[in-house]
């Protein structure tokens, strides 16, 4: 008589499976500093004279990307379609995250809506908005 085992075949390919199932609901993804915030992951910080966002959106066309800001609200949002697999090929790993995405930052009170620049390199969009003039460090001289 043959044993049968009650666990599927692949038992590592059943347990990726559910957890990519899992995070997808959740809408999170692990990293390397524990859960991620989202896609694209994205360092927000500033100097005196302006606020330097950076979204890491390798492998998608800058021109799909749609960049606003309304009422002090920078909005990021695109998408990153599914990469074409030959038919008959088998994927073992699929970390790739895929469909549409957006991200909202909140920006400080200070930045002048006017005054935005936006550059993508190497799958790297840096949007750089200046801060108002009236809020730019100045010496004063005393007399």
């Amino acid at each position: 008589m043959m044993h049968r085992s009650p666990f599927p075949r692949d038992l590592y390919a059943e347990l990726s499976h559910l957890q990519r199932e899992m995070q997808q609901a959740f809408d999170v993804s692990p990293s390397i500093r524990g859960m991620a915030r989202g896609f694209p992951a994205m360092n927000v910080g500033g100097t005196p004279r302006s606020v330097d966002i950076y979204a890491f959106v390798p492998g998608i066309d800058p021109a799909t990307l749609d960049v606003q800001i309304e009422k002090g609200v920078l909005t990021v949002a695109g998408e990153r379609r599914v990469a074409d697999i030959p038919e008959k090929a088998t994927v073992h790993i699929d970390e790739r995250a895929v469909g549409s995405f957006r991200r909202v930052v909140t920006l400080p009170d200070d930045i002048d809506p006017n005054a935005v620049e936006a550059k993508y390199r190497d799958g790297v969009l840096h949007i750089s908005i200046a801060r108002k003039e009236a809020a730019q460090p100045r010496r004063i001289t005393i007399q």
